[in-house]
């Protein structure tokens, strides 16, 4: 039996999240029955339950600001040592999702090399690039990704392109590194509903009228580009843009820089949690903007390659990377998104759904959760030493 524990996700049930949604796919669709998952939870206590036949371990940390998720990390950790030695588990793997406790994995690394536990860690995307992050926050970020990626055994990349990245800045450690991607579902055409009916007439907008974006509301995310470029840009459709806004200065600021209120295309809808009908409203979009540059193969891109249409993708290496020729392309530079938003607004029927038959056939091919779960299965059964 391989024990695999699972930390730096927020844990399972997913209710959100790049991270929580893999390991809620990986367990859900475990088909080795020679692994078993152990996955850490960010919780008010320290319960444990049985959920998609892993073990479970709630982690309560007390609200201490940006702090917080570097010491969930570090007593899951120290947590799962613990109940590796007292179990006398053999061949145990302890996978780290993201780069947070560089600075102290030395010191655990020993002791986890004395039990014989691997260190497997998922170096995630260029945390320390995101723009939210003052200087201090961002050196410390690009040290502790060192640091994980000096003390791993294996460094699972679900980029390409974040592959490459840390062969060639890490080359000193001679990182031992593979590659497998985010997953994602195909979804089924969904009959038009009253639910979806009902939203589009609460926030006034049409079916196959408006261009789309859902994702987190943070500068590195081009909202600023995407809207400025939206204004100058002749397309009648709306902008829909699914975010929480609440309590955010970056929206504020963005709001007195670019006057997008005055416009009406441009609708700030709120959250949507429900995924039928998140998936009906991608469904029925004209359109799909992409704005994001940090980080690897991102979910909501591969939600949007598999359900919306048309997709219009910032022009960098990671996007480019999972749709390849199924979307169409913009950079940061003056009046380059507003003139693809015109020329997207004219393509044919046929154009459009040629995009939409090669955007699907890129998910089957490469991107489904059954063959990334087979892949995981495939490594964690692998032996290293």
């Amino acid at each position: 039996m391989k024990n695999i524990f699972i930390m730096g996700s927020k844990g399972i049930p997913a209710k959100y999240g790049g991270f929580e949604t893999f390991v809620e796919q990986l367990t859900k669709n475990k088909v080795n029955p020679n692994i078993k998952y152990h996955v850490s939870c960010l919780s008010n206590n320290n319960n444990e339950f049985e959920y998609n036949q892993s073990r479970c371990f709630n982690v309560k940390i007390p609200k201490i600001g940006a702090i917080k998720a570097v010491l969930y990390d570090l007593i899951a950790l120290k947590r799962s040592i613990k109940y590796i030695k007292k179990n006398k588990l053999k061949n145990s793997i302890i996978y780290v999702l993201a780069c947070r406790i560089g600075p102290f994995i030395g010191y655990y690394k020993k002791k986890m090399k004395k039990v014989g536990i691997k260190l497997y860690v998922n170096p995630d995307g260029h945390e320390w690039k995101r723009a939210k992050w003052n200087k201090i926050i961002k050196q410390y970020w690009k040290i502790s990704e060192k640091l994980m990626v000096k003390h791993a055994d294996l460094l699972i990349c679900d980029s390409v392109n974040i592959e490459q990245y840390i062969k060639r800045d890490y080359q000193q450690y001679h990182p031992n590194t593979t590659f497998i991607a985010y997953g994602a579902h195909i979804m089924e055409k969904m009959k038009v509903g009253n639910q979806y009916l009902d939203w589009c007439n609460k926030k006034k907008v049409k079916p196959n009228q408006y261009y789309l974006v859902v994702g987190r509301f943070v500068p590195e995310n081009n909202y600023e580009t995407m809207i400025k470029e939206y204004l100058k840009s002749n397309t009648k459709k709306d902008f829909v843009i699914i975010t929480n806004i609440e309590e955010n200065k970056f929206y504020e600021d963005l709001k007195i820089k670019t006057q997008f209120n005055h416009d009406r295309r441009i609708k700030f809808v709120g959250t949507v949690y429900d995924q039928d009908l998140l998936t009906e409203i991608r469904q029925n979009a004209y359109g799909y903007i992409h704005g994001h540059e940090v980080g690897g193969t991102n979910p909501s891109l591969l939600e949007a390659l598999s359900s919306t249409k048309l997709n219009l993708l910032l022009d960098v290496g990671f996007n480019r990377e999972v749709a390849q020729d199924s979307a169409l392309y913009w950079s940061k530079g003056n009046n380059d998104l507003s003139n693809l938003l015109d020329y997207s607004d004219h393509l044919s029927n046929k154009q459009i759904k040629d995009f939409d038959t090669k955007s699907k056939q890129r998910i089957k091919e490469c991107y489904t959760w059954d063959k990334i779960v087979k892949k995981y299965e495939d490594i964690f059964q692998e032996d290293l030493s």
